[in-house]
């Protein structure tokens, strides 16, 4: 992925020789992060934000909803969301669309990293994430599990080793 993306340097810092912050540490921080924020936009155009737990797997972020959820149905009409968190010393925005993500082997990897990351283990079972507990952001299971596709993404410094750098990276 990271080939397929340019990075632009979106408010210039004071120091001429300043540079976008490479895309490597952004995607390490949006993996590390502990809390986000995912947002989808529902029919009637309203947008939707709820937080959510969020992984990242095979080189994209991954979440659980349930069936039933608002979020879910949002999806259904129109993939386009976004998730944001705050990591270290920036706030990192990931903007792209969601997909449904089915097949046990790939289900059961995104079950793994809930499990490392969080402490929360699921199972699968037909393409979905049970068991007796649920994830606390996600209501009750079961779960389906979706990719962001990556369009767009940002990352503005606030402070410590990134500074006032923000820098996008864009798709192609």
């Amino acid at each position: 992925m990271t080939e397929s993306l340019r990075a632009t340097l979106l408010v210039p810092d004071t120091d001429a020789d300043a540079s976008p912050i490479p895309w490597e540490e952004v995607r390490r921080r949006v993996s590390e992060a502990s809390g986000y924020w995912f947002a989808t936009t529902s029919a009637a155009g309203r947008p939707h934000v709820r937080p959510v737990l969020a992984v990242w797997v095979d080189g994209a972020a991954h979440l659980a909803t349930a069936p039933a959820a608002a979020k879910t149905a949002h999806l259904a009409g129109d993939r386009r969301c976004s998730l944001t968190c705050r990591a270290d010393d920036a706030d990192l925005v990931v903007e792209g669309t969601a997909t449904r993500v089915t097949g046990s082997d790939d289900v059961e990897r995104v079950a793994a990293a809930y499990a490392s990351k969080y402490g929360w283990a699921p199972s699968v079972r037909d393409d979905l994430l049970v068991g007796t507990d649920g994830a606390p952001t996600a209501g009750s299971p079961p779960y389906e599990v979706y990719r962001i596709d990556l369009d767009r993404a940002y990352a503005f410094g606030t402070d410590g080793d990134l500074g006032p750098r923000s820098t996008r990276w864009q798709r192609g």
